[in-house]
């Protein structure tokens, strides 16, 4: 049942192809998260690594990303919008920057286990949201080589790393 008619059982809505929204938690028990979510959702993870978990659920369209952060757990990590193509995230860089945002672009950047393309704008009160691509996986987790943090201006620290 989509999550939308478990809402409103009035409303029929055709299923089309649609970005998903990305909710990037920190949690406290990684295998413990893994278990709720994957209880809630009625899905296992698309990737599990040490300190990192990826969902890929379908209804509704969400990303989540979990990260191992005892020091803040049950807080945002970062938020974001997944897109289908570079094209979309160009676009969506074009946009930002005509509305006067200020804009962080990465191209072919690993982070979070995968090749992506995104833009990062800062909203208010210190949220940080991405427009991003998945362009291939990634066996690393991956940082910025200029300030070892591929995700966030400040880094999380995730296990042993720094990252998003």
């Amino acid at each position: 049942m989509s999550w939308l008619l478990f809402l409103s059982t009035n409303v029929n809505l055709p299923e089309v192809a649609v970005s998903r929204l990305q909710l990037a938690l920190n949690v406290s028990n990684l295998e413990e998260a893994v278990d709720f979510y994957s209880t809630f959702f009625k899905t296992e993870p698309a990737k599990l690594r040490p300190g990192y978990a990826n969902f890929s659920i379908a209804d509704p369209p969400l990303k989540l990303v979990l990260f191992e952060n005892p020091d803040a757990p049950g807080t945002i990590n970062h938020l974001g919008v997944e897109v289908f193509s570079s094209e979309e995230v160009v676009a969506a860089t074009e946009y930002l920057q005509a509305q006067g945002m200020t804009t962080d672009v990465e191209e072919q950047n690993t982070c979070c286990f995968a090749v992506q393309d995104k833009v990062w704008v800062d909203g208010p009160d210190a949220s940080r949201w991405e427009v991003y691509t998945v362009l291939a996986d990634a066996p690393t987790f991956g940082a910025k080589p200029d300030d070892g943090a591929c995700c966030v201006q400040e880094p999380v620290t995730v296990g042993a790393k720094s990252c998003c």
